[in-house]
């Protein structure tokens, strides 16, 4: 389990003793495809590390249309910047998009253990202001960007700076939610891309045939 932990930076400067203590109180979970792992408005007593599969993050509204907030996959945690709220509890729910294994960590004890190591603070904090970047720049997408833009740099950033051929490793429809898109709007622009003779989509497989043009359309501001 020790092993596992430091597959996440935040865990990777801990002392052997503070490993030891943070798996004392860890608990292995696996899930299978589509099963839950809390509910918005739970009491939040645990923060998670993905050591494999896709967990996904997401809203209900009140007619039980799903906003998918966030989807974390191996080495990534989430949910421990509540351990700081007084009372906390979860504000969104949590799900495995696929068969998952996650070590599910106690928050209480990580906050006592943070009390005495100010090294591990700052780590914390600096995991959390990469995170508070991200969501600034997201709100800055959803705000400023069509959604042709958004769907263009979503692909761009998975494809990385080399790879034109990938596969997507998520549902379609769970990456329009991600993306603020109707599921409609996605294929459309997916379509419309696809006419351009841009890309090429085949169920998950996508090949990009002009990166350049794929590149000015996320660049742009207005499309």
């Amino acid at each position: 389990m020790i092993e596992d932990l430091k597959k996440n930076f935040l865990f990777t400067r801990l002392s052997p003793e503070q490993l030891q203590r943070v798996a004392s109180h860890a608990e292995r979970i696996h899930l299978g495809e589509g099963a839950p792992l809390f509910e918005h408005g739970d009491e939040a007593k645990r923060f998670y590390l993905v050591l494999s599969g896709q967990i996904k993050l997401f809203r209900l509204s009140p007619e039980g249309n799903e906003k998918v907030i966030e989807i974390y996959t191996e080495g990534h945690t989430f949910a421990e910047a509540l351990m700081f709220l007084e009372q906390p509890r979860y504000p969104v729910c949590a799900s495995a998009l696929t068969d998952s294994e996650l070590l599910s960590l106690n928050s209480k004890d990580f906050v006592a253990m943070l009390r005495e190591s100010i090294d591990t603070c700052f780590l914390l904090m600096g995991d959390m202001s990469q995170r508070l970047h991200g969501l600034i720049k997201e709100i800055d997408d959803l705000s400023l960007q069509s959604g042709t833009r958004r769907v263009a740099s979503y692909l761009l950033n998975l494809a990385g700076s080399t790879a034109d051929s990938f596969e997507l490793d998520i549902p379609k429809g769970v990456m329009a939610s991600r993306l603020s898109l109707k599921p409609e709007t996605f294929s459309r622009i997916i379509r419309n891309l696809h006419e351009r003779g841009i890309l090429t989509v085949t169920r998950r497989s996508i090949e990009i045939h002009k990166r350049g043009e794929l590149q000015s359309i996320s660049d742009a501001c207005e499309i």
